[in-house]
């Protein structure tokens, strides 16, 4: 399939795939909502807790917070730049260990970083990500997908990516959510 690069003056063809405004809301609105789980998550942490892992799972809360962040700004990019937006220079497929070795970094705090340095970037992502969702022509337009063992499609839509980077988004809050309660006793809900 081919690509479909959002620009101003882009369309998928017929007035039919021009979005509703409705459609734009409510994934705005789903996407706000994941968020605000996963930061809840955060709430009163220092920096030592953000990084603590509790339970046999290699992840943190800032870990995950730190993985979304990267999650949703690759995805971003995808929508506009296509696959090299997500993968880089090469596909999935091509990835070395050390390739796989330097993205486990993305899971984890690293010396230095801070767990406000981690929700301020976050915070920034999520801004350009909600200006893209806004400002696109149509959520129908098309990226090729990078090669890789877990795509099962060639190409995906930026409205499926949108719903992607929610559902991502949910999953991990949820598992932030384990990870606080383990911690201090903390839950999102109940």
């Amino acid at each position: 399939m081919t690509s479909t690069t959002p620009s101003a003056g882009s369309s998928a063809g017929s007035s039919s795939t021009v979005s509703n405004p409705g459609e734009r809301e409510d994934l705005l609105a789903a996407l706000r909502t994941a968020r605000h789980f996963l930061r809840y998550t955060a709430q009163n942490l220092t920096d030592d807790q953000a990084a603590q892992r509790t339970t046999v799972s290699a992840l943190s809360v800032g870990g995950l917070i730190k993985h979304v962040t990267e999650v949703e700004r690759g995805w971003a990019r995808f929508i506009v730049e296509g696959p090299r937006g997500l993968a880089g220079e090469k596909d999935f497929s091509e990835w070395t260990e050390e390739d796989f070795a330097e993205r486990e970094k993305g899971f984890a705090m690293q010396p230095g970083e801070t767990l406000q340095g981690l929700l301020a970037a976050y915070d920034e992502v999520a801004r350009q990500t909600d200006e893209l969702l806004l400002s696109l022509p149509s959520l129908d337009v098309r990226q090729r997908l990078p090669k890789a063992p877990w795509h099962t499609e060639d190409s995906q839509s930026a409205r499926r990516t949108f719903v992607h980077i929610i559902a991502e988004t949910s999953q991990h809050s949820g598992h932030a959510d384990i990870i606080r309660e383990s911690l201090d006793g903390q839950k999102t809900m109940g």
